[in-house]
């Protein structure tokens, strides 16, 4: 599908040419992590602030990236290497001549270094929320996994735990090894141990001690407390992504050696592909050839930054563009929230105005109480200017100039840039903008923004928005609420609570409620902004029943805003808000809740929405994604919306799913997700997530970690003896009752879409793929069962399912229209997301046409071996679903 968003780089592809022409450097700056002439560059490692400053935890990084770049190197066969490491000291830790942070920041690492809390919280592991071959976006190591060396035991070395979650986080290949299901039955009906590859050797261990395979199993069940530990010393080179901790172990699994059998993710997830051959299609390697010779490339050069003083500069338009359609009004809206709530205290802010020219309205002022706040409030455009043009890099200049009379650079500071303009000669400042060592964040104005303006953001590593002409539309406020500083702590950043708008009939109200929870309550503030006449008939309702009126409200007429401060803590549990409208026209109500954590003894919950590509051309969907999560732990059956503005249309609301299915890569993992592809019109389109946990017991994951995670063995066979290492360390927890569950909203920023017909769609959509089919057998019968796909992607209705079986996984993978095709008359497709459950006679199989191995009889069959692979067809009958799902049985 690489073809299908062409349309959406064309502009990006032209300013990386002009950038590598005139400055090739500079191309790499905000980049991400780049591979040239076979090593890394821009591998950013970020400390949590909360992490306890130690002297040894920087050593002890160093150490573990050296030694997988050489690992890594040999493994990929001589291809890639670490060339160029930073890392992010946070700010709570004393200063050590450290150099100072331009474009990086907490919420941009690959690696983050944080504390955990709960069971087996210190497993290293990679957040992959996308396919096979994609990657990932988190690597997260504890402190304790990277200063007690008592671990390496069961992990090996640091050094090679990080090739293996590399390997997830860069080429998106999977674990091969499965906890859950660590036997099954193979093609020779035998009992085999979820391993790649099968030359990794070893002896079953019952509760007492060695013990014959036969004794592990009764029936077709595997008996509870044996397990299998593997010898200390192994032959085999792969696999990496099985267990690296084998000294052995020095390859990824190719053709030759990898267990194509083996119920592991890297086999559901990559349709049984090898990880090497995963790896080797992708594109760093179709950009590399092996390095000549046999020298090993030099060590990694490690850079060791930290953010100084915070500055922030909002850049702002104020064309004649602007006074249309209240845009100028909605920007004083959500810039007077934004410094009155959400930026931080002892920040240092200014403000520049810009139309063909730019102006400096205020210089850097810290902010250190509520008066230094209100002084700059005071010091926004009131009104627009005459000048209709707009030039962008005029406006930015000015904020360099401002962010510069800090310290002499503009290096770590923050502009967010808010336009409605076109700027023909935004090309012209573009070396500027990556030198400055600034990060923008843009925010586009109605249809007429600057095309190229997202680039500004993409370069620098800045987040991009988009805020439609609509009345009701909140997208402002949401914007500037999304926009933190970077430094990852959670403890300080304001929490958007509730983001609504509606228009609303002359007197009638709008109403509804805001949970506040536990974790949260600090620093609350209820804002309701107006676009005509005056303020509402407001009434907010405590959870004990204390009321608060309009009068109770800060008032400002200028600005259109009613904002309510709750000294101290808000008390926890559902907050009631009814909007009035007592005037004799429409009007457009909105509301904003925000709120900070109330104590440093537990993280609050939160969300992060984003897309997978800010690009695409129709008819691909673009992926939503939705991060929900309390600390380390995903949260689970949460109620996750998306809405989705374009600048026409009205409003789409979907539901997005962490089922493990449609476009959920994994179930349960904190990460709801969905397809859209109602794309109505070309151009922009904002994304904002709304998520809603109702009171009950503690759902979070507990026991687990989200993620792809490096194997901890629990032990070796060394000389004949067992040898068990040091248990994992649990941290716990109890699951506690949530009284009030919580409530919480999030911008996912801007996407754009090209080529949206003008008539009619073509129905050019396939069903999604099935990646959470199971299977269990009873005697001669079969129960599968699956999450329906939809007739498009996971919506709607698939017409038909194809159902066949062979004893042969190469048959089936090979010629799978000549296997022995499954009565499936009497199945009719249920509509995406419902449980499929689907039973059916191995009696064909068994009688049936293909060869039964000599010398096997039916009888001998003690478990049957049988491979289920099933399409499905679209109600149109014009496609089938391009990737074909295997089930080993």
């Amino acid at each position: 599908m690489t073809h299908g968003y062409k349309a959406g780089t064309v502009c990006r592809l032209k300013i990386a040419t002009l950038l590598v022409a005139l400055s090739p450097e500079l191309l790499f700056l905000g980049a991400g992590v780049q591979l040239r002439d076979n090593g890394y560059d821009g591998l950013l490692i970020a400390i949590n602030p909360q992490v306890s400053e130690d002297q040894n935890l920087i050593p002890n990084i160093k150490e573990m990236v050296t030694e997988a770049s050489f690992y890594l190197f040999n493994a990929t066969k001589r291809r890639v290497f670490f060339r160029n490491i930073k890392i992010l000291i946070p700010a709570t830790w004393k200063a050590n001549n450290y150099s100072k942070v331009k474009q990086e920041s907490y919420e941009k690492a690959n690696v983050i270094v944080t504390a955990s809390s709960g069971a087996h919280g210190g497993d290293p592991y990679t957040l992959q929320y996308r396919g096979c071959g994609k990657e990932g976006k988190h690597i997260y190591f504890t402190p304790d996994f990277l200063l007690n060396d008592d671990l390496t035991a069961g992990y090996g070395s640091r050094g090679r735990v990080f090739v293996h979650e590399w390997a997830h986080l860069r080429w998106g290949v999977f674990d091969e090894y499965n906890n859950e299901k660590p036997f099954y039955i193979n093609g020779q009906n035998q009992i085999e141990v979820t391993r790649c590859s099968s030359d990794i050797t070893g002896i079953f261990v019952c509760e007492k001690g060695p013990c014959p395979q036969e004794n592990c199993i009764t029936s077709e069940l595997f008996q509870g407390g044996c397990m299998f530990l593997y010898n200390s010393t192994q032959t085999a080179a792969a696999s990496i992504m099985f267990m690296q901790s084998l000294s052995s172990v020095v390859e990824f699994c190719n053709a030759s050696t990898h267990n194509q059998e083996a119920p592991n993710r890297q086999n559901q997830m990559c349709s049984l592909r090898s990880t090497w051959d995963v790896i080797s299609d992708s594109t760093d390697f179709h950009h590399s050839s092996p390095m000549n010779g046999t020298e090993l490339p030099p060590p990694p050069t490690f850079s060791l930054v930290q953010a100084g003083d915070k500055v922030v500069c909002l850049v702002l338009d104020v064309s004649s563009k602007m006074a249309e359609a209240d845009r100028l009004l909605r920007l004083q809206q959500a810039a007077e929230l934004y410094l009155m709530q959400i930026v931080e205290s002892h920040t240092f802010v200014g403000i520049v105005g810009f139309n063909s020219k730019g102006e400096i309205r205020a210089q850097l002022h810290q902010i250190n109480s509520d008066d230094d706040r209100k002084l700059l409030v005071s010091h926004l455009p009131a009104t627009v200017s005459a000048d209709a043009e707009t030039s962008i890099c005029s406006g930015l200049k000015r904020g360099f100039e401002v962010a510069e009379k800090l310290n002499g650079k503009a290096y770590g500071s923050v502009l967010i840039l808010v336009t409605s303009g076109h700027d023909e000669h935004i090309s012209n400042c573009l070396l500027t903008v990556l030198s400055s060592g600034s990060t923008i964040h843009t925010i586009a104005l109605g249809a007429s923004a600057d095309k190229n303006l997202e680039e500004l953001a993409h370069l620098t590593g800045g987040l991009k928005f988009f805020v439609p002409d609509k009345s009701t539309s909140n997208s402002m406020i949401d914007a500037f609420s999304r926009i933190s500083l970077g430094t990852g702590d959670i403890f300080q950043q304001c929490i958007q609570l509730e983001s609504m708008g509606e228009n609303v009939q002359p007197h009638h109200q709008l109403k509804s409620t805001v949970t506040v929870d536990d974790s949260m309550g600090n620093d609350t503030t209820f804002l309701v902004t107006w676009q005509t006449s005056g303020p509402p008939d407001i009434e907010l309702v405590e959870p004990n029943g204390r009321k608060y009126y309009t009068h109770n409200f800060t008032i400002s007429q200028a600005l259109k805003t009613a904002r309510l401060w709750i000294p101290g803590t808000a008390q926890p549990g559902p907050w009631t808000y009814a909007l009035n409208n007592t005037h004799h026209s429409l009007q457009s109500l909105k509301v904003t809740v925000t709120s900070r954590a109330s104590h440093l003894a537990e993280p609050p919950a939160t969300v992060e929405a984003f897309v997978e590509k800010d690009s695409t051309s129709f008819p691909h969907p673009v992926m939503i994604y939705a991060n929900v999560r309390k600390g380390f732990y995903p949260i689970l059956k949460a109620t996750v919306t998306a809405s989705i503005e374009s600048e026409i249309e009205e409003l789409v609301t979907l539901k997005l799913l962490d089922d493990g299915a449609g476009a959920d890569v994994i179930k349960n993992d904190g990460i709801y997700s969905r397809y859209f592809f109602s794309f109505a019109v070309n151009g922009r389109y904002s994304l904002k997530v709304h998520v809603n946990h109702s009171p009950s017991i503690s759902a979070l994951g507990l026991h687990s970690l989200p993620g792809s995670h490096a194997m901890y063995v629990p032990g070796y066979i060394t000389n004949g003896n067992i040898q068990m290492n040091v248990p994992r360390k649990s941290l716990g927890r109890s699951e506690e009752e949530q009284k009030w569950g919580f409530s919480r909203t999030s911008s996912g920023g801007s996407f754009s879409v090209l080529g949206v017909p003008t008539g009619p769609h073509p129905d050019a959509l396939p069903p999604c793929r099935i990646i959470d089919l199971e299977a269990v057998q009873v005697e001669e019968e079969v129960t599968l069962s699956w999450t329906a796909p939809g007739e498009d992607f996971d919506q709607g209705q698939a017409n038909s399912y194809e159902i066949r079986m062979s004893k042969s996984l190469q048959n089936i993978q090979d010629d799978f229209n000549n296997a022995i095709l499954v009565n499936t008359s009497k199945l009719n497709p249920q509509p995406a997301g419902t449980k499929e459950i689907f039973t059916f006679s191995l009696k064909l199989l068994i009688n049936g046409p293909e060869h039964q191995p000599d010398g096997e009889t039916q009888e001998s069959h003690r478990f049957l071996k049988t491979h289920t692979l099933c399409t499905l067809q679209k109600h149109t009958n014009k496609n089938k679903l391009t990737s074909k799902l295997l089930k080993v049985l």
